[in-house]
């Protein structure tokens, strides 16, 4: 098969691009390297330079011609997307059309799109939170991931291209970017590693579900075959506030530091976890990293980066 990746050099897309070359298939990867590193695209895939907004990408798709293409660039950061949410959308909204568009008009089998499962839904009691919660984001990148989605529900209508949506929970693990706001788990491992103060946000009892990438790469590959086209939660189904994520660091660690405390940030949900037993019939996937196994390894490649 021939693949195609976007932000295929970035954290999860790199992971995704390394499975499917491992597994055989021939992939192009576009990427604008502007958070994607040149080095995380392996040598059997090929690397085209490109932002997902250029009206090049429709030569480019045309050109690659693949059967399936997984949609993983995004502006990512929740906190970025409320101080500019015009920015947030003419990535996450107006840059997925147009990777919408290029596929439609290059005969593209299937797009598996990667959305969010903590902010599509918002603040909701439902917890672990069901794919048939009514969504109610709360801060401008949950609403540009909804908007994406809805805009892929329509392509499938009107042009019969096969739209996959996985709402990722907090996706965690070795290449993930510490030196942004995004990507906790990465940036108190680094900090601990070179023995730094970690803040944590607020009083630290918000929760999130947080899920190896691994875990991730692998629904993506369920993806691939899946009959009944669908949107799917991804993730543990487990609450871990952001306390209780810190002390499991410092244990690995074997740090005596205990986390300062700064003030909470605007946009972010009090609790997350999400309800994946529709991804557990639909694609026959489940979590099967742990998490202190997945901070484990986390926690060392840090250690070695």
């Amino acid at each position: 098969m021939r693949a195609l990746v976007t932000g295929g050099a970035g954290f999860i897309g790199s992971h995704l691009v390394d499975a499917l070359v491992a597994a055989g298939h021939d992939v192009v990867v576009v990427d604008d390297l502007s958070r994607g590193r040149r080095e995380h695209v392996p040598d059997g895939a090929d690397l085209v330079v490109l932002d997902i907004c250029d009206t090049a990408l429709g030569d480019v798709v045309a050109q690659a011609a693949p059967e399936v293409v997984f949609h993983e660039a995004a502006q990512i950061d929740v906190r970025s997307s409320v101080r500019d949410p015009l920015a947030d959308a003419g990535t996450n909204v107006v840059g997925t059309v147009n990777v919408l568009s290029a596929c439609a008009g290059a005969g593209v089998r299937r797009v598996v799109f990667a959305s969010t499962g903590g902010a599509i839904y918002g603040d909701t009691e439902v917890i672990p939170t069901p794919e048939t919660q009514p969504c109610a984001p709360e801060s401008p990148y949950g609403t540009g991931k909804l908007c994406a989605e809805a805009y892929g529900g329509t392509f499938q209508r009107i042009k019969g291209l096969e739209f996959v949506a996985l709402r990722y929970a907090n996706v965690y693990g070795p290449r993930q970017d510490p030196h942004g706001e995004a990507g906790v788990v990465a940036i108190f491992a680094t900090r601990l590693h070179r023995g730094e103060p970690c803040v944590i946000n607020g009083a630290g009892t918000q929760t999130r579900d947080y899920v190896y990438v691994g875990d991730v790469v692998a629904a993506n590959l369920q993806a691939l075959t899946v009959t009944s086209p669908a949107v799917f939660n991804i993730g543990t189904g487990v609450e871990t506030d952001v306390n209780e994520l810190y002390a499991r660091l410092r244990a690995i660690a074997g740090s005596s530091h205990h986390a300062e405390h700064g003030p909470g940030k605007p946009g972010e949900q009090r609790r997350s976890a999400l309800d994946v037993s529709l991804a557990r019939d639909g694609l026959r996937w489940q979590p099967a990293v742990d998490l202190d196994t997945g901070l484990r390894r986390t926690f060392d490649f840090f250690g070695g980066s």
